[in-house]
């Protein structure tokens, strides 16, 4: 039986990691909103404040982690993490009648 040639950098089985492809129209991306950019220009904001903004308007951040030894995937993990207020993500106390709320 007479097999192909290899190329060097090719595994021998079909099964193997692929280039990712983005399925989006051109056009179909919105621009990024430039909220950071416009307070970081204006001098007068400060840490503080990009902070407060920050946790009031909230951030998501995602990431993939694979895991493999010889080139073949062991562990694949998907994390996210959400930044905000608690107030944002937290249902807010019932408080019963006649009682006062906590200071």
């Amino acid at each position: 039986m007479c097999r192909p040639p290899r190329h060097p950098g090719l595994r021998a089985h079909p099964d193997r990691p692929l280039a990712s492809l983005q399925l989006r129209r051109r056009g179909a991306v919105s621009e990024p909103r430039n909220d950071v950019l416009e307070l970081l220009e204006g001098g007068d904001h400060s840490l503080l404040e990009l902070v407060d903004n920050l946790l009031n308007q909230g951030v998501v951040l995602t990431g993939d982690v694979i895991l493999g030894v010889a080139g073949i995937d062991l562990i694949y993990l998907r994390l996210s993490a959400i930044l905000c207020a608690a107030d944002r993500v937290l249902p807010s106390p019932s408080i019963p009648e006649g009682e006062k709320p906590r200071a």
